[in-house]
């Protein structure tokens, strides 16, 4: 009967394994399957816009050709989809924007595809054309094709989506700029509706802006790189809208409204942070402080403790986030996990005062600035639902 039962407890663990197997081969395979689809499709809309581009710009198409184009294409190949006119726009647009990088492109084309460029190249050489071609290729394009088309540019271009492709081009002019977000979206693995936020809040102008301590409180300098590229110089919380005037924003007001949209604000606050609680219990010789937000960063492998303020910055509070730290590192955090960090997130800064305040303290920690739904421009709020609208639709 024993024996019975052991063979059957190794059964499972057998098939469990075997499960476990299959299972990662088919989710890899689906993956991998699902990417190259993806590298197909950027390919095929690259030189799409191609076509579309220099028969346009050169004037070898007549108005409202594109529109006509599209409505017959349709025709042909009933139910198609994503060759609409503003599709077939925008993968010019994707053509002109990465001009500079066709000879990464071309390496990667199918037989088929290549077959069609061939056809396509005899058609367009023109002296006309290739001004054109001079013309759409800045200077800033062949500077970042001299510099960075790599392995790691190539891979990175290939994971994102077309719609993630138009967010960055559309809304970023700089090679060097569109560069980091293409990295950022495929390292850190970044839906569309993440990519977008990061736009918005301007993220390539944040990192490495941090008002920090690290220099002298972190012992790696690894260590200090990724915990300075890690945080940013301000964010932006956009879903803290306060909808009564006489309403003041203070601490506990702030808290709530974080903790009521906790996804948005780890969002807002950056990549591989896990929420531990609020108003996070110490106890130090029976006396009790809390602390009013604790994350864990998966990536620094730290206790990230955040200091709410509804006002500028004090020299006190630096103090108060020591103290916490200290705590922290001595009760809580784990034998092989690094130092704990603090973050005081505050409305205003003064650097001078932040330099002095952090000047002596023994602790890693950093001053964040926010920006609410009422700091934004009007331009931009009219994008926004007001709180009578979203009352109306809840």
């Amino acid at each position: 009967m024993v024996n019975e039962q052991m063979n059957n407890t190794n059964k499972v663990s057998v098939y469990l394994d075997a499960v476990m197997q299959l299972k990662n081969a088919i989710l890899k395979s689906r993956y991998t399957a699902a990417r190259l689809v993806n590298k197909e499709m950027l390919l095929l809309y690259y030189f799409v816009g191609k076509y579309v581009s220099v028969n346009s710009r050169s004037k070898s198409w007549g108005g409202g050709a594109i529109d006509s184009i599209s409505g017959m294409l349709q025709q042909e190949l009933s139910g198609l989809r994503g060759f609409s006119a503003t599709n077939l726009k925008n993968m010019r647009i994707f053509y002109e924007e990465w001009v500079e990088l066709e000879p990464i492109l071309l390496k990667n084309s199918s037989e088929d595809l290549f077959d069609f460029m061939r056809i396509e190249n005899r058609q367009m050489i023109s002296d006309d054309l290739r001004s054109l071609n001079r013309q759409m290729i800045s200077d800033d394009l062949r500077s970042l094709n001299r510099q960075t088309i790599s392995d790691d540019l190539e891979e990175s271009f290939f994971r994102l989506g077309f719609s993630q492709h138009l967010a960055i081009l559309q809304t970023v002019k700089t090679a060097e700029t569109r560069l980091f977000y293409l990295q950022k979206c495929s390292t850190e693995y970044w839906n569309y509706e993440t990519l977008k936020h990061h736009l918005k809040n301007q993220l390539h102008k944040q990192i490495g802006q941090l008002s920090h301590n690290f220099e002298h409180t972190l012992p790696e300098q690894q260590f200090k790189h990724k915990a300075l590229m890690i945080f940013k110089d301000e964010m932006l919380l956009d879903f803290i809208n306060i909808h009564d005037a006489d309403e003041e924003l203070n601490e506990r007001v702030l808290e709530l409204e974080i903790i009521l949209n906790i996804k948005k604000f780890i969002m807002a606050l950056g990549v591989d942070f896990c929420f531990i609680g609020n108003q996070y219990r110490l106890c130090i010789e029976n006396e009790e402080y809390f602390i009013d937000l604790l994350f864990f960063n998966r990536k620094l492998q730290s206790l990230v403790a955040i200091d709410l303020k509804k006002g500028k910055f004090k020299a006190e509070y630096a103090g108060k986030m020591n103290l916490y730290l200290s705590a922290l590192d001595e009760y809580v955090k784990q034998p092989h996990e690094n130092p704990s960090i603090g973050i005081i997130l505050c409305k205003e800064k003064n650097n001078k005062i932040v330099e002095f305040s952090f000047r002596d303290t023994s602790k890693p920690m950093g001053v964040v600035t926010y920006k609410t739904y009422k700091d934004l421009p009007e331009n931009y709020k009219k994008m926004l639902p007001n709180f009578d609208q979203l009352k109306e639709l809840l």
